[in-house]
């Protein structure tokens, strides 16, 4: 009797036998094993954590597109608004401003920092769109509850500031690493969550954050208190 049960807790599916095993990587801070598992995610310890590295590759398949050359040359040809800037000057290659869609974007053109916040670069809008959803949100919730302009939170109370300036790095860090990387936001969407949708959001933030800044100049008092 035992020995059947033996053989039967040991014994591997017929359907199994023939499976390719995915190797696994489990590493440790000190050590670091091989194994072989069924295509089962990966995991990792470290700090005396357990983090699954399948999470990632998870999100990616759910929101991640990838963007080729060939698109961005095929949209550089079709789109009118990549044939002219704003000010009507043509984009030329090497140029400083406005550069070819190729050689601006993350995913062809080149990767470092002064690329991507050039004037036509990635970063500047992007974060600046951003930080403009958020900074318009928080007016509006925090006037209702302290009943304070913008300008009155960021230096009179201090708070507010406090807050900004710990803010400002955090959302500029999160959107130029992806960028650094040769991702742009084209490269995520998520249902609603496009970045064209972004992008419109974030510009009319950053007019109404402007708007709401200049006319608690003038009235002196919160908008959001006196107003909504």
């Amino acid at each position: 009797m035992a020995a059947s049960m033996l053989v039967s807790a040991t014994a591997v599916p017929v359907g199994l036998r023939g499976a390719p095993l995915a190797p696994c990587q489990c590493r440790s801070g000190i050590s670091s094993l091989s194994c072989t598992t069924l295509g089962a995610p990966r995991y990792s310890r470290r700090g005396g954590s357990i983090r699954c590295e399948g999470v990632r590759e998870t999100v990616d398949r759910t929101t991640k597109k990838e963007i080729t050359k060939e698109e961005i040359l095929q949209n550089q040809d079709s789109n009118q608004s990549e044939k002219q800037s704003v000010f009507g000057a043509v984009p030329n290659s090497g140029s400083f401003y406005p550069r070819p869609e190729v050689e601006r974007r993350p995913e062809t053109g080149e990767r470092s920092l002064g690329s991507i916040f050039a004037f036509d670069g990635a970063a500047p809008e992007t974060i600046n769109g951003r930080l403009a959803m958020v900074g318009i949100v928080w007016a509006a919730i925090a006037e209702k509850m302290s009943g304070l302009t913008v300008f009155d939170q960021l230096y009179t109370q201090g708070t507010g500031l406090v807050f900004y300036v710990a803010l400002v790095p955090l959302i500029a860090y999160a959107s130029i690493v992806p960028m650094l990387n040769g991702e742009s936001t084209d490269a995520r969407s998520f249902s609603p969550f496009t970045a064209r949708a972004e992008r419109w959001n974030g510009r009319l933030a950053m007019i109404g954050f402007l708007s709401l800044l200049l006319t608690e100049s003038f009235i002196h008092a919160p908008v959001f208190t006196n107003f909504f």
